[in-house]
């Protein structure tokens, strides 16, 4: 494979695993160690990727952050966030949870609720609300993203499109200054839109980091949610728009 063909596939992988090695890539394209480091250094004299060391991250503030290191991230705030999210939840509810360490901390607190239906197309959420012998639990299926057990793709979209739930539990990976949720994987997104009109109510559970951060793909717009628990007052202009939009803001 040519480079003219490799560089923007190193970049795709790069936005979707938030980090490439030289040996996976050597191995992947079949090429040298050294035909990937210059690869690399091209693609970061260009502002397409960051050197580290041993391969390249996508530049800073473009990508997400590796999964277990978003679990510790805020964590304080997250179980806040969760518990008031969950007490908003009530017994007897079909719920959908999606993928993301909120959403994870969500299915935590409702270990006690009763006679829930979850369908979720997070491995992780699964298998917290197995311990929950009254909640029944419906995985989506679907392509599995290995880097933190979400499933997405067609066969997650069309499994969503056979429900109608009461409540949708949702996280994001950003959110612009005009309300915007944003995320990294365009298949998540499609996901999430789908999960948005399945539901009666959306609830959006994310902590005030995402206001800084960038992503490219666009998920909704926050007058489409419900209640969005967070840690934070939002900025005056963006509270006054959830305000006009009917919008529920809750600072856990």
């Amino acid at each position: 494979m040519s480079q003219s063909f490799r560089l923007p596939e190193i970049i795709e992988i790069a936005r979707r695993n938030g980090k490439v090695t030289v040996e996976e890539l050597a191995e992947h394209f079949d090429v040298t160690l050294q035909t990937i480091r210059r690869d690399l250094t091209e693609l970061a004299e260009a502002g397409k990727l960051d050197r580290v060391h041993g391969g390249a991250v996508p530049p800073s503030g473009t990508t997400n952050i590796g999964y277990q290191e978003r679990r510790k991230l805020n964590e304080p705030a997250k179980t806040a966030m969760a518990r008031a999210c969950a007490t908003a939840i009530p017994d007897s509810a079909s719920v959908f949870l999606n993928i993301g360490t909120s959403t994870e901390a969500v299915a935590r607190e409702l270990l006690t609720h009763r006679n829930l239906m979850v369908v979720t197309n997070n491995m992780n959420v699964a298998n917290i609300l197995a311990e929950n012998a009254d909640c029944q639990v419906i995985v989506t299926g679907g392509v599995l993203r290995r880097s933190d057990g979400g499933l997405v793709g067609n066969l997650t979209t069309q499994t969503i499109e056979q429900f109608r739930f009461d409540l949708a539990i949702i996280g994001c990976s950003a959110m612009d200054e005009d309300g915007d949720l944003m995320d990294f994987d365009i298949q998540e997104v499609g996901v999430s839109q789908t999960i948005i009109r399945q539901s009666r109510k959306t609830f959006l559970v994310a902590d005030h980091s995402k206001f800084k951060r960038t992503a490219p793909a666009r998920i909704a717009a926050l007058r489409s949610i419900h209640t969005f628990f967070t840690d934070k007052a939002l900025p005056a202009p963006l509270a006054g728009r959830c305000a006009e939009w009917g919008t529920r803001v809750i600072v856990c």
